[in-house]
C-alpha cells in the first residue's frame, strides 16, 4: 500500500512539472504576454561585424553632410614683444634713495621710478658752472679786444686769439650741459639727486634694484627696471613639419583662452622659424595677437588653431551614433541579413543641433545606429 502511495506522488509531480513548462513555452511564444524578445547576437569571424535577430530594435540616421576647412589644432605660450620691452637704466652711477615703483606696477610715461644720489651729477654741475665762468671771462675779454682794435692799440692777431678763446669757450659750456642732460639731471635744480622718470607707458615687468642699492655704470648694471607694453603681445607655437601647409605668413589663426572659454581672439603669423627643433621636429610659429584688455599674460598657455586654404565636405551624424571606446571613436552601419558593422572613424568638432563632425571613416548619406551604445550593450551580452 505504501509503495502505491509513493508511485501516485512521484507520476503527480511529473504532471505537474510537465504542465509547468508547457507554460513557460506558450509565455515566450506569445509577445502580448510579456517584454519582446531579446535580440541574439551571432560574432562573424572577423570580429567587427554581428547578426542580430531583431535589427529594428536599433533605428538608423542617415548622415548628413557639412563644409569644413580643415584645421590644425595647437598649443602655444604667450610670450612678451621684445620691441615693446623697454628698459629703464641710470647713466649716473650712485646709490638709490628712493623707489616709488614695484614690480607688477602700471606706469605712464614721465612717471618717478626711482632716485638716485651720485657723485657724477655733482662733477657735471661743477665742470658745468666753471664752464659757464670761462665763456663770460672769454666773452668779456673778446669785446675789450675789439674796442682796443678799433682805438689801434692792439693788433688784429691779439683780437682774433680773443675770439678764437670766446668760441672755445662756449664750446665747453654746450658740452658741459649736455651731458647734465645724459646723466638726467634737472638744469634748473642743480642737485646731486638724479630722477629716473618711466620712458614709456606699461607694466613692470622686471625689477633687480631695492632700496639703498648701488648704481654701478652703465657696462656692468643691470637694467633697473623693464617695462613692457601688454597691449600687444606674442604667441609661440610649436608645429610639426608635417603640418606646415596649415601655417602661412600673413594669415590669421583663432587663439582660446581655457580661462575664457567664449572668447576668441585672432592671432596673426607673423614669423615662420627658418629652422626646425632637430629633436621633435618642429619649427616656432610667432603669432602677433592684440590684448587691449590684458587678458593674456605672459607664461598662459594657449590653443592655437591654424586654417587650411581649402574647404572639405565631411559627414555629420548624431553625438550619440559615435562611440568612444578604448580611446577610438566608432560607429555602427547595416551591413545587410541582420547585420552591423563597427567601424573606425575621426571625430571632429560638436555642430548645433547635438550633431558631430566626422573627419573620415564615413561618408555623408551613409546609414549608422543612431543609438551606438544602445548596440554595444547588447553586443556584449
Amino acid at each position: 500500500m505504501k509503495y502505491l502511495t509513493v508511485i501516485a506522488a512521484a507520476a503527480a509531480c511529473v504532471a505537474l512539472s510537465l504542465a509547468l513548462a508547457g507554460c513557460g513555452q506558450n509565455v515566450e511564444a506569445n509577445p502580448k504576454l510579456g517584454a519582446p524578445p531579446p535580440a541574439d547576437v551571432i560574432h562573424v569571424s572577423d570580429g567587427s561585424t554581428f547578426t542580430v535577430d531583431h535589427p529594428e530594435q536599433f533605428p538608423l540616421a542617415t548622415a548628413g553632410e557639412h563644409d569644413a576647412a580643415p584645421e590644425l589644432k595647437t598649443t602655444g605660450t604667450v610670450s612678451a614683444d621684445i620691441s615693446r620691452n623697454i628698459p629703464v637704466i641710470s647713466l649716473a652711477s650712485g646709490r638709490i634713495v628712493e623707489i616709488d615703483a614695484r614690480l607688477g606696477d602700471t606706469v605712464t610715461k614721465g612717471q618717478l621710478l626711482l632716485k638716485v644720489q651720485s657723485q657724477d651729477i655733482a662733477q657735471a654741475f661743477s665742470d658745468y658752472r666753471q664752464a659757464v665762468a670761462d665763456e663770460t671771462l672769454a666773452k668779456a675779454q673778446l669785446d675789450r679786444s675789439q674796442v682796443l682794435l678799433e682805438k689801434g692799440a692792439i693788433a688784429k692777431k691779439d683780437e682774433e686769439v680773443a675770439e678764437d678763446a670766446a668760441v672755445k669757450a662756449k664750446i665747453t659750456t654746450e658740452t658741459a650741459e649736455e651731458h647734465l642732460r645724459v646723466l638726467g639731471a634737472d638744469m634748473n635744480h642743480p642737485s646731486s639727486i638724479v630722477e629716473i622718470h618711466a620712458p614709456v607707458s606699461g607694466v613692470i615687468t622686471d625689477q633687480e634694484v631695492t632700496a639703498a642699492a648701488g648704481v654701478k655704470t652703465l657696462d656692468n648694471s643691470p637694467n633697473l627696471f623693464t617695462i613692457s607694453d601688454l597691449s600687444k603681445v606674442w604667441i609661440i607655437c610649436d608645429v610639426y613639419e608635417n603640418d606646415m601647409s596649415f601655417v602661412h605668413l600673413g594669415e590669421y589663426a583663432d587663439i582660446h583662452l581655457a580661462a575664457y572659454p567664449n572668447l576668441v581672439l585672432k592671432g596673426h603669423i607673423a614669423n615662420i622659424s627658418p629652422t626646425l627643433d632637430p629633436n621633435i621636429r618642429t619649427e616656432k610659429v610667432r603669432l602677433e595677437v592684440d590684448n587691449p584688455k590684458g587678458l593674456l599674460r605672459f607664461g598662459m598657455f594657449v590653443n592655437a588653431t591654424f586654417h587650411g586654404p581649402q574647404k572639405q565636405l565631411r559627414a555629420t551624424v548624431p553625438a550619440s551614433a559615435v562611440l568612444h571606446l578604448h580611446d577610438r571613436d566608432w560607429v555602427y552601419a547595416p551591413d545587410g541579413n541582420k547585420q552591423f558593422r563597427r567601424i573606425e572613424v575621426i571625430g571632429g568638432d560638436m555642430l548645433p543641433g547635438n550633431l558631430q563632425e566626422i573627419v573620415s571613416g564615413i561618408q555623408p548619406g551613409q546609414q549608422v545606429v543612431s543609438n551606438a551604445l544602445v548596440l554595444q550593450s547588447t553586443v556584449e551580452q
